[in-house]
């Protein structure tokens, strides 16, 4: 049978959040993508600037084996957003593995999925887990049961190939890494707040590197469908 693949979007989510999981995971063979909002049609990411389409709502995909949940400035509405969190129990309940990316693990806490578990985030809001009843880790992903959580953006990617090799085997996975030549080289030495300088930090924690951009404009795109 295909592997049944759900990703959730909502208003102001991470583009990368999203698509960086997406893109490993679609290599899979036989896997079926379904990507899901409360109701179908456009939802723009957090930057503005290029309109995603979710092609099914919640009604029609009411059961997946994978579910990603991004993050992003949009996710701190979902924590609070009952049609989301009673979607999410309810694919959980038959899911073989709920996942999250950044943020979005403030969404599977806030609907209850992590109580009693481990879990990770985006680096800014990864002590707020607490509130959820899990056990906040400084760790690129986190598997623990049928949950997986990965840490910031990024992460998401890093976490997708370690559920290509359980859900197929390591070799898949180090083929599709090689197929999307993943082989991560910065520039600069600054990629976690252990390593970055404490102006660099700042700079994030304060805003003067914008990083949540809810207020940003939403520029004018021809109408779709």
């Amino acid at each position: 049978m295909p592997l049944k693949i759900a990703v959730l979007l909502y208003d102001n989510f991470t583009m990368l959040d999203a698509v960086g999981p997406l893109e490993v995971l679609s290599l899979l063979p036989d896997a079926d993508v379904f990507v899901v909002a409360e109701t179908a049609g456009v939802v723009y990411p957090d930057n503005q600037v290029l309109p995603f389409i979710a092609s099914y709502s919640y009604q029609d995909v009411t059961e997946a084996d994978l579910v990603i949940v991004p993050g992003g400035p949009g996710s701190i509405a979902m924590e609070s957003h009952q049609p989301t969190l009673d979607w999410l129990r309810n694919v959980h309940a038959r899911s073989k593995w709920t996942c999250s990316v950044c943020t979005g693990s403030l969404i599977l806490g806030a609907a209850g999925l992590l109580k009693g578990l481990r879990a990770t985030s985006h680096w800014a809001v990864r002590e707020r887990l607490t509130e959820f009843g899990a056990t906040p880790e400084a760790s690129r992903w986190i598997e623990q049961d049928r949950v997986v959580t990965a840490a910031g953006v990024s992460a998401g990617i890093d976490m997708a190939l370690h559920l290509v090799s359980l859900i197929a085997d390591a070799s898949v996975a180090k083929a599709i890494q090689l197929g999307i030549e993943y082989d991560p080289q910065p520039p600069f030495d600054s990629g976690a707040i252990e390593k970055a300088t404490p102006d660099v930090v700042a700079a994030v924690a304060n805003g003067s590197i914008a990083m949540n951009r809810e207020g940003r404009a939403r520029p004018r795109l021809p109408r779709l469908g």
